[in-house]
């Protein structure tokens, strides 16, 4: 009787996101704008805190965000922005475009060729946001618009 029960013990917590369980930078692999190149995180630069953002072209928060991150580029200079969509390439593409995103050198964006990162975060809304610090360590995650003085005020505690 004893040997039955134990095993009903060390049963694991599904309803747990991943992100939760391993709170530090995830195996991302997103596809740029040039459908050739993988940006992996062995990509991503050390000692450097890194904001993740899913988020889709069409999405009305997604724009106003990425027009406000746009404007608070030089507040954003010393963290590296990797933009991530599900949305086919050429929508990413005008999306860059349309927003200047080319125009600044610590923002990357890219399809996430494996649609890993949507279960990952167990995300329910866009955009969302990881917040991880220098040393790759998860901080914080935001679901829906948030104000990027928010996000700097969380990297500065």
């Amino acid at each position: 009787m004893i040997c039955i029960s134990i095993p009903s013990f060390a049963q694991v917590d599904s309803t747990t996101p991943p992100y939760k369980k391993f709170p530090t930078l995830p195996p991302i692999q997103i596809l740029l704008g040039d459908s050739t190149t993988k940006y992996t995180k062995e990509n991503l630069p050390q000692n450097k805190p890194v904001l993740f953002i899913l988020f889709s072209p069409d999405c009305s928060h997604c724009q106003h965000e990425t027009e406000e991150l746009y404007a608070r580029k030089d507040d954003l200079k010393n963290i590296q922005v990797v933009m991530i969509t599900l949305s086919p390439l050429w929508q990413m593409n005008e999306f860059v475009r349309r927003y200047g995103l080319k125009e600044v050198k610590n923002i990357v964006v890219g399809k996430d060729i494996y649609n890993i990162l949507p279960s990952f975060y167990a995300i329910r809304n866009l955009p969302f946001h990881a917040l991880y610090n220098k040393k790759g360590v998860l901080i914080s995650t935001y679901e829906g618009s948030i104000k990027i003085e928010n996000l700097l005020k969380t990297l500065k505690q």
